[in-house]
Order: structure tokens, then C-alpha cells, then sequence
């Protein structure tokens, strides 16, 4: 599982970096050139995304802690997935314009309760 720690370590240190520089772009070369709805849904894709960027680094860290952790592991992959299917479809949305695409949203949000829950599954091993 040191192999997963590393991995969700360098993915949470990516996804960060992805944020910001989506974020940039989202505050600097989208401003004017989007409607203020999709600008605020571009904006909420960014602030989740940062939010589980660092989640992903928290995995991370938890793994090297609990290497053998199946849980911890679910919550890591959870986490990505949910980085693309929340995130993901909440910035194509804003960009092109396709309201079908916030029918995707939810999954993703799921996709994240589940991983937060499994993390608080997953600490209960780590604390002891």
C-alpha cells in the first residue's frame, strides 16, 4: 500500500495544481465571456475540486499510516471519481453551455460522501 500512499499523494498534489490553474482560468479568461450562472458553476467546480484535491493528499498521508487499508484505498478512488464526475461535468458544463450535464453532477457528489465516509471507516484502524 506504499505504492497507494505515494499515489494518492502525487494525485491530491496534481489535482490541487489542476485547481488553481482551472481556477485561474475560470476568474481570469472566462470572466466577460460566460453568463454570471455559468461563471458561479464554473467557480463551484473549482472550490470542490480544491477541497478534494486535499482530501486525496489526506488519503495519501493516512496510507502510510495504514498501508493494508482496503477502505482507505476506496476512499482514494472515490475521491478521484468524484473529481471528474462533479468537477469534471460542473466545468464542461459552464464552457459549453450543456444543461445535460449537471444530470451527471449528483454521481459525482456521491461518489464523494461515500469516500468521506469511508476515510472516517478507514481512521477508526489508523487512531489506534
Amino acid at each position: 500500500m506504499m505504492a497507494a500512499a505515494r499515489f494518492f499523494l502525487m494525485a491530491g498534489a496534481l489535482n490541487a495544481a489542476l485547481a488553481v490553474m482551472l481556477g485561474a482560468f475560470g476568474a481570469h479568461g472566462l470572466r466577460g465571456r460566460l453568463p454570471a450562472d455559468l461563471l458561479a458553476i464554473y467557480q463551484t467546480a473549482s472550490q470542490y475540486h480544491v477541497y478534494h484535491a486535499l482530501g486525496l493528499l489526506l488519503v495519501g498521508l493516512l496510507a502510510l499510516h495504514a498501508p493494508t487499508n482496503g477502505a482507505l484505498r476506496w476512499s482514494g478512488w472515490l475521491m478521484l471519481a468524484g473529481v471528474l464526475l462533479f468537477s469534471g461535468s460542473l466545468y464542461l458544463l459552464a464552457i459549453t453551455g450543456q444543461r445535460w450535464l449537471g444530470a451527471i453532477t449528483p454521481l459525482g457528489g456521491t461518489a464523494w460522501i461515500a469516500a468521506w465516509l469511508l476515510m472516517a471507516w478507514a481512521a477508526r484502524g489508523v487512531a489506534r
